[in-house]
């Protein structure tokens, strides 16, 4: 499926929820989720959420510490759940659930085929803290993700909202389509990278020792690099194809109403 058609199901999706509301009038529910609990390293925590943010730091302990607040101005808090499940190999799966949704480590999905409830306005706002060496998969459809500190690898999509994300360790993988996307990470990993967005820019900040194969792509914006690229094909202002060092594995990135940089980190 190419990359068009999946972000026309990602925003036909996005236009069956309300947009999360103003925090100006909103109530707040007394009584937010809270979920603490020890994380080996190299496990991951999977957060779903419909409508609101999430947002992640670094924990100073091996303690995965999760608050989940829900917020709205005319919506029925009773009538979204947050869930805390057990994964695959000691895996942390937590999820804020519409109606009769349920999920699991690869998202949420209704049992039923009917449209969410447009007189809902309720939000669900994620806080997280992880240890080291700990990764964390981040999903939304309306809100923003931002995800700083971390050493693991981060995996973060949402459909309205920008993503920010930083890993000292890495790698990082980001999509939304209404939103910037800018990602730090402290290594590339071994399988390939993808970056995608319709309106906004992207910047990546690799290594300065990166190896990779690019395919960087824009519409209304440009391509720039601080890494020196040996270039295949035609040069030119919107398109770069080539590889930085060695080559290897893809870094591919593509939006339509921004720019793409390159950044070379430390």
């Amino acid at each position: 499926m190419s990359l068009t058609i999946r972000l026309r199901h990602a925003a036909l999706a996005a236009t069956l929820l309300v947009p999360v509301a103003s925090a100006h009038a909103q109530e707040r529910d007394p009584d937010a989720f809270r979920f603490s609990g020890a994380l080996a390293t190299g496990r991951t925590v999977h957060l779903h959420n419909i409508n609101g943010n999430i947002e992640v730091e670094r924990s100073g302990g091996n303690q995965v510490e999760i608050r989940a607040e829900k917020r709205w101005r005319r919506g029925d808090p009773d009538d979204v759940r947050v869930v805390q499940l057990a994964g695959r190999n000691g895996d942390v799966i937590v999820c804020a659930l519409w109606n009769d949704a349920e999920c699991n480590e690869d998202g949420i999905r209704s049992r039923r085929n009917t449209t969410w409830n447009n007189r809902n306005d309720v939000s669900v706002h994620f806080t997280v803290r992880v240890p080291d060496g700990v990764h964390v998969t981040l999903k939304t459809v309306n809100g923003g993700v931002t995800a700083e500190g971390l050493t693991g690898t981060v995996m973060a999509n949402t459909v309205n909202g920008s993503i920010t994300a930083r890993s000292t360790g890495g790698p990082v993988h980001a999509k939304t389509v209404n939103g910037s996307i800018r990602a730090t990470m402290g290594a590339l990993g071994s399988d390939d990278l993808r970056y995608e967005t319709v309106n906004g820019g992207i910047t990546l900040e690799l290594p300065a020792d990166a190896n990779a194969d690019l395919d960087l792509s824009t519409v209304n914006g440009g391509v720039s690099t601080d890494f020196p690229v040996t270039v295949q094909g035609t040069i030119s202002r919107k398109r770069l194809r080539g590889s930085v060092g060695d080559g290897g594995r893809l870094l591919k990135a593509s939006t339509v109403n921004g720019g793409i940089s390159l950044k070379r980190g430390n």
